[in-house]
C-alpha cells in the first residue's frame, strides 16, 4: 500500500494542527514515512514523495467536495488521488447532532488522545451546541492511511442549515435545481434528497445515522431516495466531457442506456439507552426495518451487525430468531411511528406474528409473516449513549468498544464493484459529472413541482 505522508504545517502560530489526512506511523525497520516534520510539528496530507510535497500544502477548509454554494469543487482534491484501484469510498447521512463525524473519525483511525492535533472532521462543541449551530459544511473529504474516500456530509433536516439558505423574503438563496428560485423550506428538503442520491451513486458504503429507536424521518428519506435515485447511472459508464456541456436529450440518453449503481446502506442507530441495546431490542430493530425496506437495494443479507457479548445476554442467541420472544411489531401505525414495544414479559421462539395498527389507530389484526425473510436482511448496528464515565456495571459494551466494532466491520465489508474499474482521480472526475446529473434529474425536478403544488411549501 502507498505509504500516506505529509508535508504541510498548517497555519502559523501556536494553535493545534488540523489533520488532513492520516500520518503513517514510524516503520519497524527504522524508516519512518510522515511521522513528524521540523520543531515536531505534525505533518499533514499524504506525500508519495519528495517531488509530490508541494502538492500537499492545502489550507484548511479546503478539501470541501461540495461547497456551501452548492457547487461542486475537484481542483483541490485531485492532489490527494492517485491512479490507485484499490480504493472505498465511505459516505455519511444523517441529521445534527447524531454522531456523523464521530463516526467518520473513527473510520479514518483518528486517535483522540493525540495532544495538538485536531480530528480529520469537526465535532460538535459545547458553544455550537448552545448556538444550535452544525459543523459541517456540504460535503467535506478525507483520505485515511487505508485508501479509504470519507465523505462527511451537512446535516439533514438541521434548522441552523434551513437559516443559513432563507433569505429575507423567504427564499432561497442558493440555486438547488439551477431554475427558479424556491422556497427556502423546499429547497433545505430538496437539498436532502440530492445528496442521499449522490451519494447512494458514488459511495460503495453510505452510513444512515439516526439518534435512537423511534425517529424514522431517515428511513423515510431513505425511501425517497431510492425513488428518485432511478434513472441515475452508474458512475463508472459516465463518457468523457463534462456534463454540463451535454444537451438534454444526451443527458436522457446516458440515464437509459446505462446500469444504476446504488451503494451499501448501513442504518446506524446512536445514543441507545442501557435497555435499548439488548439482544431481543436489537433483533426487534431490525426486523422492524426489514418490514420496512422490502427493496432489494437495502436487503444486503445483514453484512454488518452488532451482536452483545454471550455474557452480557439475558439468554444465549441461538440462529433463525429462536431468542427473539414473541413480537407485535406495527410498521406504520398513526403518523407513521413503528411501535418496538408492545412485547410479552414471557420468551419464547417466535412465532411471526405482526400486528398492523390503521392511520385511525384501528387494530387491523395479526398477519403471520416468514420469519427468515426478515431476519438479518438490512445492514444495521447500534451505538449506546455515551457517557463520561463507562462503568462495568453497564449492561452492555462500551462506547468505544462498540464503535470499534463498526470500524471494523467496515473496513472488512466486500467492496460493491462499479460496472468497470475506475482510478481515485477517475472517480473524482466522474463524481462531478454524477453531481451535474443528479442536478439536472428530470425526476428530481417533477418531484420538486409535486412538493411545491402540495401546498406545504411557500409558492
Amino acid at each position: 500500500m502507498a505509504g500516506i505522508g505529509s508535508s504541510g504545517t498548517g497555519p502559523s502560530g501556536g494553535g493545534p494542527k488540523i489533520l488532513l489526512a492520516k500520518p503513517i506511523t514510524p516503520r519497524p525497520e527504522g524508516g519512518t514515512v510522515g511521522a513528524t516534520g521540523v520543531g515536531g510539528a505534525v505533518k499533514l496530507m499524504r506525500d508519495r514523495d519528495e517531488d509530490n510535497a508541494a502538492r500537499a500544502r492545502l489550507p484548511h477548509g479546503s478539501l470541501n467536495l461540495l461547497l456551501d454554494s452548492w457547487d461542486f469543487n475537484s481542483d483541490r482534491l485531485l492532489p490527494l488521488m492517485s491512479e490507485n484501484t484499490d480504493f472505498t469510498v465511505v459516505g455519511v447521512l444523517g441529521p445534527p447532532g447524531v454522531g456523523k463525524s464521530t463516526i467518520m473519525n473513527e473510520l479514518y483511525g483518528f486517535d483522540g488522545t493525540t495532544t495538538g492535533v485536531l480530528p480529520p472532521f469537526p465535532t460538535q462543541t459545547e458553544d455550537i451546541k448552545a448556538a444550535a449551530k452544525h459543523c459541517s459544511v456540504g460535503i467535506e473529504l478525507r483520505m485515511s492511511a487505508e485508501r479509504f474516500i470519507l465523505l462527511d456530509c451537512q446535516p439533514v433536516f438541521s434548522a441552523s442549515v434551513l437559516m443559513d439558505l432563507m433569505r429575507s423574503d423567504g427564499f432561497s438563496n442558493i440555486s438547488v435545481l439551477g431554475g427558479d428560485a424556491l422556497s427556502a423550506e423546499l429547497a433545505h428538503e430538496l437539498m436532502g434528497l440530492q445528496l442521499g442520491v449522490f451519494l447512494c451513486s458514488v459511495c460503495h458504503v453510505l452510513l444512515v445515522v439516526t439518534e435512537g429507536v423511534h425517529d424514522i424521518s431517515m428511513w423515510r428519506l431513505m425511501q425517497t431516495v431510492e425513488m428518485l435515485k432511478q434513472g441515475i447511472p452508474d458512475p463508472s459508464t459516465l463518457p468523457s466531457g463534462q456534463i454540463s456541456s451535454f444537451e438534454k436529450d444526451d443527458i436522457e440518453t446516458i440515464i437509459d442506456d446505462e446500469p444504476e449503481f446504488f451503494s451499501d446502506v448501513i442504518f446506524v442507530h446512536t445514543k441507545l439507552r442501557k435497555q435499548e441495546c439488548s439482544l431481543p431490542e436489537i433483533l426487534r430493530l431490525e426486523r422492524a426495518l426489514s418490514l420496512f425496506f422490502p427493496s432489494p437495494a437495502f436487503r444486503k443479507k445483514s453484512l454488518v451487525k452488532y451482536r452483545p457479548p454471550q455474557s452480557h445476554a439475558v439468554r444465549p442467541h441461538f440462529s433463525n430468531g429462536d431468542f427473539l420472544e414473541k413480537e407485535r411489531v406495527a410498521p406504520r401505525g398513526e403518523n407513521g411511528v413503528i411501535s418496538l414495544s408492545g412485547r410479552t414479559p414471557n420468551l419464547g421462539k417466535v412465532q411471526g406474528g405482526i400486528r398492523t395498527v390503521g392511520k385511525d389507530g384501528e387494530d387491523k389484526g395479526e398477519k403471520n409473516i416468514d420469519e427468515g425473510k426478515l431476519d438479518g436482511d438490512v445492514n444495521t448496528f447500534v451505538l449506546p449513549l455515551r457517557v463520561p464515565d463507562e462503568t462495568t456495571r453497564n449492561h452492555h459494551e462500551s462506547y468505544m468498544a462498540m464503535l470499534g466494532k463498526l470500524r471494523n466491520q467496515i473496513l472488512s465489508l466486500p467492496r460493491r464493484p462499479f460496472s468497470r474499474p475506475l482510478t481515485e482521480r477517475e472517480w473524482l472526475r466522474n463524481a462531478g459529472r454524477m453531481w451535474d446529473l443528479v442536478k439536472k434529474s428530470r425526476v428530481l425536478t417533477e418531484y420538486s413541482k409535486v412538493l411545491q403544488s402540495s401546498g406545504l411549501y411557500r409558492r
